[in-house]
């Protein structure tokens, strides 16, 4: 029993199992947040420009009650929250563009300017083909491949 327990506690400190119940957390905030927009923002601004309650809706068939104004409203709620989801996604994506070329900038710059020749030990600019102090014919180093 007690390794059933140490293998649980091992399971659950794991960084991923952590960083799910972090996202299901901020998820149902998120939710909430959005639910609360169109619920009380959106929905009503839709049923003042069309003059009427769409969770009113109601259609009997053979004494059923099929409720589908709360389901055109369902709808638009999913197009609003898909929306602004794509918004989200589309905002951390530019901001991981933007990082990443900050960090190939930083790479750039950190990038020796000089190298040593092989013949004289002499520091020469990295673009010389020819050592300025011993006139040697520098080799051609390899090119690395670009991204």
């Amino acid at each position: 029993m007690k390794k059933f327990f140490n293998e649980f506690k091992e399971f659950i400190s794991k960084g991923n199992v952590m960083d799910m119940a972090v996202g299901i957390i901020v998820g149902g905030a998120f939710t909430a947040i959005v639910s609360s927009l169109t619920d009380d923002i959106i929905n009503p601004l839709i049923g003042s420009i069309f003059k009427m309650d769409f969770t009113e809706l109601v259609a009997n068939v053979n004494g059923a009650e099929l409720r589908y104004g709360a389901f055109i409203m369902a709808i638009i709620n999913f197009i609003i929250i898909a929306f602004v989801l794509f918004l989200i996604v589309k905002g951390m994506n530019k901001l991981r563009a933007k990082a990443e070329e900050k960090k190939k900038a930083e790479e750039a710059a950190a990038a020796p300017a000089t190298k040593i020749c092989p013949f004289c030990k002499s520091e020469v600019p990295i673009e010389a083909t020819r050592c300025a102090h011993c006139t040697s014919e520098l080799p051609e180093e390899p090119k690395e491949a670009e991204a």
